[in-house]
């Protein structure tokens, strides 16, 4: 089970994992907080991928199983826009500011929704004094690509991990946060305390740091940890 930043990686690994180990993997994505919820509720998963920090909360409450973590990717904050659309200037504080304002319309993660790219941008805006402008044109997404909206042409601009930007067909990644702004989350991933298959659970984690994960992760615009 695993939140969205992760899920073109493990989505794209399904299929080389059961070639190369036999096991079938099915993967469930959802928010970050429906998955912590659910594996706090004792629901039956072998491995849970989310950003470190709520992995490490999960294992402090034991809902993991201690020893198993590892972390797999680190990535950072972006802006999508539609494919073959210009791409505004986001290089300095200023210039990400301005082209905030400027935008018909924005999506970003509902923070409530627990993502880290959320949360995070709902800070920068206040930080930056902008965000009753920014909110009265954004639109909130409790789960999924960002992007997927902004290559439909529904939303300008998305903001989002670079891993939920890049393989989004028809979007692009204009850029990421100027340092200043920029947050940096790295992703984790655990074996659940009660899970029905630990071995097969812990050859998963295995595979997530092979050169063939690594790789993939970054073709989705990560650095692997």
């Amino acid at each position: 089970m695993s939140s969205g930043g992760l899920k073109a990686v493990v989505g794209e690994l399904a299929g080389p994992f059961a070639e190369a180990t036999g096991d079938r993997l099915v993967p469930v994505f959802a928010a970050p907080a429906l998955v912590k919820g659910r594996i706090e509720g004792g629901e039956a998963v072998d491995v849970v991928v989310l950003s470190a920090p709520m992995i490490d909360g999960l294992l402090k409450q034991g809902s993991l199983a201690a020893g198993t973590r590892v972390e797999l990717a680190r990535s950072r904050m972006g802006l999508a826009v539609r494919a073959g659309a210009p791409k505004p200037d986001i290089s300095t504080v200023e210039a990400f500011k301005r082209t905030l304002l400027n935008a018909k319309s924005l999506m970003y993660t509902d923070p409530k929704a627990g993502g880290a790219s959320g949360v995070h941008f709902a800070k920068v805006i206040e930080r930056l004094g902008i965000a009753d402008a920014v909110n009265a044109k954004t639109r909130l997404n409790s789960g999924g690509f960002n992007a997927e909206f902004v290559a439909r042409g529904e939303i300008e601009l998305g903001i989002q991990q670079v891993s939920e930007i890049v393989p989004v067909k028809g979007a692009e990644l204009a850029g990421i946060f100027p340092d200043e702004l920029q947050q940096v989350t790295t992703f984790a991933a655990a074996v659940c305390t009660h899970a029905p298959q630990p071995e097969a659970a812990k050859e998963l984690l295995a595979f997530l740091k092979s050169a063939a994960a690594v790789r993939v992760i970054e073709a989705n615009g990560m650095e692997p940890c």
